[in-house]
This record gives structure tokens, C-alpha cells and sequence, in this order.
């Protein structure tokens, strides 16, 4: 089993720390972020009791979390 947690940049393995992901090969620090597979607008992500679901502003509906478009952002320091 591969992990989803693969950096961008290297394909290192990510590890969370200290409120987002990090990768320790590449010194950067990276965030989870989802759009919308249907109109493409960031989704904000709802997280309940162990599980995750995403839900879209602009069509006002709950969305797949297989569904969403997901990819890693970079945090500057």
C-alpha cells in the first residue's frame, strides 16, 4: 500500500508536524487543498467523528472526498 502523503517535489514521504506536512529531504512544508470536480472552486473541507467529507460554496452541496480534485500547496515561511 503506497501512502497519499507524497511530496510534490521529491515523492519523499510527508510527515505531520506541528499543523501541516512536512518534507524532511526537501525542507518544506506543504498543506492539503481541494477543488470542487464539478465547478472547480476550493472546497472546505468537513471533518466529523474519524471521517472527512468536502463541501462546495458556489454549488451549495456536499462533494465526494473521492471526487475532489486534491493537490499540495507550499507554505512560505
Amino acid at each position: 500500500m503506497t501512502s497519499e502523503n507524497r511530496c510534490p517535489s521529491c515523492e519523499g514521504e510527508l510527515v505531520w508536524a506541528s499543523g501541516h506536512y512536512y518534507c524532511e529531504p526537501c525542507q518544506q512544508a506543504y498543506k492539503r487543498e481541494a477543488d470542487c470536480p464539478d465547478c472547480g472552486q476550493m472546497l472546505e473541507k468537513l471533518q466529523a467523528c474519524g471521517s472527512a467529507s468536502y463541501f462546495c460554496n458556489h454549488c451549495n452541496e456536499l462533494k465526494s472526498k473521492s471526487r475532489a480534485k486534491r493537490y499540495w500547496v507550499a507554505l512560505t515561511n
